[in-house]
C-alpha cells in the first residue's frame, strides 16, 4: 500500500481540549498528504507528561485526539494513526539521541524558557529534552516531510542538526526531514491577547476557541474578540486582532485576505465578527458531529490503535536495526 511513498510524520498531544489552532493550524492540513505520502499521525502522549496530567484525563484525552483525528477526516485505512506509546522505540531513541544533542542547543530552545515560567515548581529533565524526543518521532520513520506550526520550526531545525550530526559520525542513517507550514493558518492567535498564540492551556476560556466548543459559546468568543479602536476590516499596523480574525475566516471559508477586505467592504467590526464566529461554527459541526459518533465506539478506536501501532513499531524496528548496529549495540535474535 506504501511501497516507495515519501513518509509524513506528525503528532498531537492528548494534553488539554485542542483548539481550533490546532485544528486550522495542523489537523485539517494532514489530509491533503494522505494519496501522495506515506502519512504517520501520532497522539503524542509521553511529550505530554512532561506537565503534570492526571492519569484518568490522560487516558480519556487519547481516546479523543485519536477519535478528532478521524472526526477531522483522516481514514485510518490512508494514514496511520498511532499512540506514542505503544511504539517503544521511540524513548529508546530519544535517549540514544540524547547523547548526540548538545546541552547549549537545548538551552536555546524558546519553548523550554516559556514552559519553565509556566511550570517553575515541576522543571523536569523531560521539558529539557522534549525537542530531542521530537526529532526521535520524526527521525524513526525515515520522514521527509513534517507538517509544523511556526513555534514548533525551531524544534524542527534541532531535529535535521541531529540526524546530520549523526550521520556524519557514521554515515547515511535518517534522512533529514524538511518542514512544511501552511502559508496563512501556521499561527493562530488568542482572541484575548492577539499578539499571542492561541494555547489550548490558555486560562481565559475567552482567548481560546476549542474544537468541541458548542456553537453558542464559539460565536460568543468570537463577539467578544479584541480588535482595535478603528472601523476597518483591513490588514495594518496594530491591526493584529483584525488580521487574526481574518486569517481565522479565510481558513474556514477558502476566500483570500483581499477578497475578504472587498467583502466586508463598509462593514463594522461586530457583524464581521458574528460571520467569523459563525463560519466556524459552520465548519465544526460536522467535526463534532462525527467525533461524538467514534466516542460511543472505543473498541473501533482500539481497533486503530493496534493496527497503526502495529504498522508504526515494523517501519520503526528497520530504523532501530540500523542504528543499533551503526553505534555498536549487541543485538541477539
Amino acid at each position: 500500500m506504501f511501497k516507495d511513498k515519501k513518509v509524513v510524520f506528525s503528532g498531537v498531544q492528548p494534553s488539554g481540549s485542542l483548539t481550533i489552532g490546532n485544528y486550522l493550524g495542523a489537523i485539517k492540513n494532514f489530509n491533503a498528504f494522505s494519496e501522495e505520502y506515506q502519512c504517520l499521525y501520532c497522539v503524542v502522549n509521553e511529550h505530554a507528561i512532561t506537565v503534570r496530567q492526571n492519569p484518568a484525563d490522560l487516558r480519556k484525552r487519547t481516546y479523543e485526539t485519536l477519535a478528532l483525528y478521524m472526526a477531522c477526516g483522516l481514514d485510518p485505512e490512508k494514514n496511520t494513526l498511532f499512540v506514542q506509546s505503544h511504539v517503544a522505540a521511540h524513548a529508546e531513541l530519544g535517549w540514544i539521541l540524547d547523547c548526540y544533542t548538545m546541552f547549549g542547543e537545548l538551552s536555546r530552545m524558546t519553548q523550554f524558557k516559556d514552559k519553565s515560567a509556566k511550570n517553575a515548581d515541576n522543571i523536569n529533565a523531560g521539558l529539557f529534552t522534549y525537542p530531542t524526543l521530537m526529532a526521535a518521532d520524526i527521525l524513526l520513520y525515515q520522514t521527509e516531510l513534517v507538517p509544523v506550526g511556526v513555534d514548533q520550526k525551531q524544534h524542527l531545525e534541532l531535529a535535521r542538526d541531529i540526524a546530520e550530526r549523526f550521520n556524519g559520525i557514521y554515515g547515511e542513517t535518517f534522512v533529514v526531514p524538511e518542514g512544511y507550514i501552511p502559508p496563512v493558518t501556521a499561527k493562530i492567535m488568542s482572541l484575548a491577547e492577539p499578539t499571542k498564540k492561541m494555547s489550548k492551556s490558555d486560562e481565559n476560556e475567552n482567548a481560546v476557541v476549542r474544537i468541541l466548543d458548542p456553537r453558542d459559546a464559539i460565536i460568543r468568543k468570537f463577539k467578544r474578540a479584541v480588535t482595535d479602536s478603528g472601523n476597518e476590516i483591513r490588514r495594518g499596523e496594530g491591526k493584529d486582532g483584525i488580521e487574526n480574525l481574518m486569517s481565522i475566516y479565510s481558513a474556514f471559508t477558502g476566500k483570500t485576505l483581499d477578497e475578504i477586505e472587498s467583502e466586508f467592504d463598509g462593514v463594522g467590526y461586530g457583524d464581521f465578527k458574528l460571520a467569523v464566529g459563525e463560519a466556524c461554527a459552520d465548519a465544526l459541526a460536522p467535526v463534532q458531529a462525527e467525533f461524538d459518533r467514534l466516542m460511543k465506539d472505543k473498541a473501533y478506536l482500539e481497533t486503530v490503535m493496534k493496527n497503526g501501532a502495529d504498522m508504526a513499531n515494523y517501519m520503526a524496528a528497520r530504523t532501530m536495526s540500523k542504528v543499533r548496529r551503526k553505534i555498536g549495540f549487541v543485538e541477539i535474535k
